[in-house]
């Protein structure tokens, strides 16, 4: 891992709880190829697809880009309340449709997720940023099983939710609409990095922003032209893109988890406000739906720091750029 980010600066510590995925695929190999994050454990979430192969994805992954040396722990196989369902028409069955080896080299940690991340909370110096690109399942144990130790989460970046429309249903997007309770248990334990602390900090990146964050053929090819890892993310790129051309109709696909990886490296990608934010979890039309406050209309306090928006520019030039130099940056 590496020793100094930046400037000689100190890198960000970071946990990643995922459910690969393509996008989250993206997210790991942005996290290890920045030397300004050094991305200490991955978890493992049903979500995109089954626990199994989420938990194989985030293997399989960490094996193409050299990392075997990350742990990975796989967590909850279901949401709390409501049974699975996942997005294999989008990711494929096995979430990761395209060119990976099927089977990675190594198997998960004994520890389960939850005991994962005690574990690293509890042997930190300093406080860990935790990032959830799947359903929220293990943040809510998290949440629940560790309040000895939510003062060793420095913050909370999760993709997920939206201001407005959702997209998996009118209202709601995926990674709520899986798992909405564990997302109100999050939500409810939450309060905006940066102000007074009464909870656990929680930057929430939502659809307004991931959708701005579009990658098409032409992005596609960029990476291909970097040869070695930037070839295999257009391979995944090709999938992704053709679905959603496919689909909606749509030029290109919104890389949804990598967002996150990058508003941690440069915090000025992404514009946001603090909102009170609650989750619906009773209404059949609407649940999982992020009611976000954004004109303070509730009177209630915030609760979150809401994306809104991302110098898409900027952020596809980031990602360019670091696969370009994954191999130099992968120990």
């Amino acid at each position: 891992m590496g020793a100094t980010g930046a400037a000689g600066t100190t890198p960000r510590r970071v946990l990643l709880d995922c459910d690969p995925g393509h996008d989250d695929a993206i997210a790991i190999m942005l996290a290890v190829a920045d030397p300004s994050i050094d991305l200490i454990a991955v978890t493992t979430v049903a979500g995109n697809v089954t626990l199994e192969h989420t938990t194989r994805n985030a293997l399989r992954v960490l094996d193409l880009i050299g990392r075997d040396d990350i742990p990975v722990a796989a967590g909850r196989d279901r949401p709390l309340v409501r049974d699975l369902s996942t997005a294999a028409v989008m990711h494929g069955e096995s979430g990761l449709a395209g060119p990976l080896p099927v089977t990675p080299s190594r198997g998960p940690s004994d520890l389960t997720a939850i005991d994962m991340i005690e574990q690293v909370l509890s042997a930190a110096d300093e406080p860990i940023t935790l990032v959830a690109t799947g359903p929220l399942t293990n943040m809510a144990d998290v949440v629940e099983r560790l309040p000895h130790l939510h003062h060793m989460i420095r913050e909370l970046v999760i993709m997920g939710g939206a201001v407005d429309l959702g997209n998996w249903t009118p209202a709601a997007e995926f990674n709520i609409w899986v798992d909405p309770h564990a997302a109100d248990i999050v939500f409810r334990a939450a309060c905006v990095p940066g102000g007074e602390r009464t909870g656990i900090p929680l930057t929430m990146i939502g659809l307004e922003v991931t959708h701005r964050a579009w990658l098409t053929d032409e992005h596609a090819d960029l990476l291909r032209d970097t040869g070695g890892v930037g070839a295999f993310i257009a391979e995944l790129l090709d999938h992704f893109v053709g679905f959603h051309q496919e689909r909606f109709g749509w030029e290109g696909a919104p890389i949804h988890d990598a967002v996150t990886i990058a508003h941690l490296i440069d915090p000025t990608l992404v514009s946001a406000l603090p909102m009170n934010v609650q989750i619906e979890t009773e209404s059949a039309l609407c649940i999982g739906r992020t009611v976000a406050d954004r004109w303070s209309v509730t009177g209630l306090p915030a609760n979150a720091l809401v994306g809104l928006d991302i110098d898409r520019n900027r952020f596809v030039t980031m990602l360019v750029d670091r696969m370009k130099h994954i191999g130099s940056a992968s120990r």
